[in-house]
């Protein structure tokens, strides 16, 4: 394979791989698949051997029309930099053995850049997943570091035609504003020149083509249009130029068509002088520059209607006032480490996920969980980063920065969300390859059928045709849906994990709640505490002898669990004389939907259920069944403790009905939608708390597996199930119902078993989540029948010969506006809720 550069004929002739022009300065010849092809220099054929090498030379045919490649850009210098735990601790989440990053890659354009680093990188060992935002032009790849390296990757993106650095918010904005820029510098030079030849206009329209002037104002049409079409014409050319080459129509080549066409019918007048025609310069300029009004509106518009997550990033400071060595220092929010004290003064963001170790202030956590109420936070109290500081002042301890904050993995979800795919996209995915083609076809047979009358009608019908054809409805109706719901979701404590949630739980007919912690608040607390001897209720001042050091044990025990009991248990023991020293736990063993044990101080102890004290063949006391019954008539939990073989204690909670759960439930009901209450405790009890909640199917007693099963079971009589749960026994069921709903009060298990995330205690955002969930696909369908709408009406007109290109051109971008601004409308959902 030769690679140095041949004398070729001087013609200009274009780069195999990124179709710039080459000549005899830059052309570099080289060896593809045995035929030699032509290359703008050494780089872009070195980026097409390496894709052939790999097996993916499909590249070349996925490449659609616009996706002019350009040269490689240059990779990073010193790249082994980017191995560097110190470096990457600042961009990756867990610098453990299987790691992830988002990356930031250069010279992304189209679905084949997708399509081709996704594959490059997933042949790659040790890269189990690597998936491309194409509207963010992110990466996201997950690796094991003992088998690749993070440099690796970097250079593998590199070799394919890719640069590559971790992502930075600042940089992306960067980027979007200078593509923004381009756009609408473009549009003003196509805006001045048709201001101009306006004035040419009104002259050839009053009479000036008639007389000794019209060869002039002819060629002076000619002058302002031409740098025109080059200039502003030009992504329309270059996108329509490549996709030919790459036999890909997309919809540039139709506008690309009907500009030249109609620009070379006006130079054929004005070159011969002719009589007979009329020039159209002022109709090509024009609905060039409306059509870049319309691609310049709809990148503003998608910007703004997707702005949650940018709200979202600037809620982070920049900046953070950290404590070393007794003096106040402010740094930026990289430089801060775990452990290092944060001072947040009156009125700030706070920078950190940490917990308050001096000073009292009320916080605003509305980012969080949408509740504007501000909450009192003391020592010990936890805060997340992005929430504002109320009048007081906090020193906070570090425990969690950047993308390890709360706030970090909500706009991670949220970015997720956006770029995810519903199924009903389908559709128009399907829909969209087809437009351009019959769009063709149907400017020929309009040319042909008019040319019989006359030519210049033909002309203007024909490019009229071409240019009022628009796909981009059609691709657009889903996304923006998705990244609008999902953004509005976010801002009200709504964590959507994809696209495909929201067109599932707008089909759901049967709810499933769990009890504890979802329709009651899980603040549970002891009510009394039974033994043989006595029965000692918390609000009385003296305790009976003994049983102080059993509760104390028994909180030393329960702070190895989640479960609200446990909460309760160590809240009520910390009050207790001799909580300071608790006695040491050894061997805990823990059984879901069961119970609870260890050696505790010497003593082995259990907590649980019957069943729990059965199996580790306790000796029970008889007294408390009858008891238990008659607490959980009345609507309590029972907990049974044993101590050294024999059951000692019956101990009562108490858990309160969430405020919004009857209105939730009364909500489902009038919408036609079945509700099961599924819970582990006592059946007695879940039938007290289903019955203060106006009735519903309660299967109660049931463990962890049971609740998947059960689960499977209703799925398998057709209905769509969505499972509404906070613990851990609760994530096999959230991970097999049809959408998963996570409290985001719950244990860590169960929202990351979740589809969607309630990032406050609102019951009443399962409502709104399920009522964003079918605006989104209303307004998705809406979005694909406007778009059809726009096309059965306007295409017709077109052929008639009723519309000219300038008015094809204004109306072109009407509809892709339509679906962006009927998408921004689900942002007005939650304004009266």
């Amino acid at each position: 394979m030769n690679s140095t550069a041949d004398t070729v004929p001087s013609a200009e002739t274009h780069c195999y791989h990124c179709h710039l022009p080459t000549n005899d300065s830059n052309r570099v010849m080289g060896d593809i698949e045995g035929e030699q092809q032509e290359f703008c220099c050494t780089g872009c054929k070195s980026v097409c051997r390496a894709i052939y090498d790999a097996g993916l030379e499909g590249f070349y045919q996925r490449t659609p029309e616009g996706a002019l490649l350009g040269p490689p850009p240059e990779l990073p210098k010193e790249l082994a930099l980017y191995d560097l735990e110190e470096v990457q601790e600042e961009f990756v989440g867990d610098l453990g053995e299987t790691r992830d990053i988002h990356l930031l890659v250069e010279g992304i354009h189209c679905a084949a850049c997708v399509w081709l680093i996704e594959h490059s990188l997933q042949s790659m060992p040790g890269i189990p997943e690597a998936r491309v935002n194409l509207s963010g032009r992110r990466l996201h790849v997950k690796w094991d570091n003992s088998r690749q390296k993070l440099s690796s990757i970097i250079q593998r993106l590199g070799q394919i035609g890719y640069a590559a650095t971790p992502y930075d918010p600042d940089t992306a904005e960067e980027r979007l504003n200078r593509e923004n820029r381009s756009l609408l510098y473009r549009l003003a030079f196509a805006g001045f020149t048709m201001m101009n030849l306006l004035w040419v206009s009104i002259a050839l329209y009053s009479g000036a083509d008639k007389g000794e002037f019209r060869s002039l104002f002819h060629w002076v049409g000619f002058a302002l249009a031409t740098p025109t079409i080059i200039y502003s014409g030009y992504p329309f050319f270059r996108g329509a130029w490549v996709g030919v080459r790459r036999l890909r129509a997309g919809m540039d080549l139709p506008i690309a068509i009907g500009a030249s066409i109609t620009y070379l019918y006006s130079l054929y007048i004005t070159l011969t002088g002719s009589t007979t025609g009329e020039v159209y310069y002022d109709t090509v300029v024009n609905f060039l520059f409306v059509i870049l009004v319309g691609r310049y509106l709809e990148a503003i518009s998608k910007r703004q209607a997707v702005a949650s997550t940018q709200r979202l990033l600037d809620l982070q400071p920049r900046v953070a006032t950290v404590v070393r060595q007794g003096k106040e220092q402010i740094v930026p929010i990289r430089t801060v480490r775990p452990g290092e004290t944060v001072l947040v003064k009156p009125g700030e963001h706070i920078p950190v996920d940490g917990l308050v170790t001096e000073g009292q202030s009320s916080v605003d956590e509305s980012m969080l969980t949408g509740e504007s109420l501000g909450i009192k936070k003391q020592p010990g109290a936890r805060v997340s980063a992005g929430t504002i500081n109320g009048q007081g002042m906090l020193q906070i301890r570090t425990e969690g920065l950047l993308k390890d904050t709360a706030l970090g993995r909500i706009i991670r979800l949220v970015e997720e969300a956006q770029s995810s795919r519903a199924p009903i996209q389908s559709l128009a995915d399907r829909i969209v390859p087809w437009f351009v083609t019959v769009t063709i076809g149907l400017a020929a047979v309009t040319f042909l059928w008019w040319m019989e009358t006359d030519f210049e009608t033909a002309l203007m019908a024909a490019t009229a045709v071409l240019i009022i054809t628009c796909p981009c409805a059609f691709g657009l109706a889903t996304p923006m849906a998705i990244a609008v719901a999902s953004g509005l979701g976010a801002r009200h404590g709504i964590l959507i994990k994809n696209g495909e949630v929201l067109e599932k739980l707008s089909n759901i007919d049967h709810f499933i709640f769990d009890k504890t912690g979802t329709l009651t608040e899980g603040r549970m607390s002891v009510t009394s505490v039974q033994t043989p001897q006595a029965c000692w209720v918390p609000t009385d001042e003296a305790i009976p002898d003994g049983l102080s050091g059993m509760l104390i044990a028994l909180a030393a025990l329960e702070r190895y669990s989640e479960h609200p009991v446990a909460r309760a248990l160590i809240e009520l023991a910390d009050r207790l004389p001799g909580s300071e020293n608790p006695p040491e736990v050894r061997g805990f063993e823990y059984r879901a939907g069961f119970g609870v044990g260890a050696r505790v101080g010497g003593k082995q102890i259990l907590a649980g259920t019957p069943e729990w004290l059965d199996l580790r063949q306790v000796s029970r006391n008889p007294a408390f069944d009858t008891e238990a019954g008659k607490l959980g008539a009345s609507g309590s939990s029972t907990l049974r403790l044993a101590v050294d073989g024999i059951e000692r204690a019956l101990i009562g909670f108490e858990d309160p009905i969430r405020e919004q759960a009857s209105f939730l439930l009364q909500s489902l009901r009038r919408e036609g939608i079945r509700l099961t209450l599924l819970s582990g405790d006592r059946k007695n009890t879940a039938e007290v708390i289903a019955g203060r909640l106006g009735g519903m199917e309660v299967i109660a007693e049931v463990l962890p597996e049971q609740k998947d099963r059960i689960v499977g079971e209703l799925q398998a009589g057709g209905h769509q199930v969505a499972m509404v749960g906070d613990g851990v026994n609760d994530a096999p069921a959230l991970v097999r119902s049809d959408v998963g709903i996570a409290m985001g009060s719950g244990t860590d298990v169960s929202i990351a078993s979740a589809d969607i995330v309630l990032m406050s205690g609102d019951l009443d955002k399962v409502r709104l989540a399920s009522a964003l969930s079918r605006r989104t696909l209303r307004t998705i369908r809406q979005n694909i029948g406007i778009s059809i709408t726009y096309n059965i009406i306007m295409v017709p007109l077109a052929i008639a010969a009723m519309i000219t290109p300038l008015v094809a051109a204004v109306s072109m971008p009407v509809s892709s506006l339509l679906v962006i601004g009927n998408a921004a409308r689900i942002r007005t959902l939650f304004r009266n809720r």
